[in-house]
């Protein structure tokens, strides 16, 4: 859990603010699930990486659904931790 932190706060940490994505102000964060898609290349990525971007006051945890730590665990699992920790806004990209 502590490398996907460290990697969340690299990946959002860089992401520039300057010019949204279409759809940001549309997000609803109070909603428990959000689904957004897309074809490649279309900046689903870039939107998730400036919501949390933008809510670093939360805690969050951006992660890539294809990171090898999914090899050996689920997305429930970290879901599950992550709440246990005190995680309010899990972002994933597949």
């Amino acid at each position: 859990m502590e490398k996907l932190l460290s990697k969340s706060l690299i990946k959002y940490s860089k992401v520039a603010l300057k010019f949204k994505r279409y759809l940001f102000a549309e997000i609803n964060l109070n909603h428990q699930l959000i689904n957004i898609t897309g074809a490649r290349g279309t900046g689903k990525t870039t939107l998730l990486l400036q919501i949390a971007a933008q809510n670093k006051q939360l805690q969050l945890l951006y992660v890539a659904l294809d990171d090898l730590f999914f090899s050996d665990n689920t997305l429930y699992d970290l879901a599950e931790n992550f709440v246990k920790l005190g995680g309010e806004l899990l972002c994933g990209i597949s």
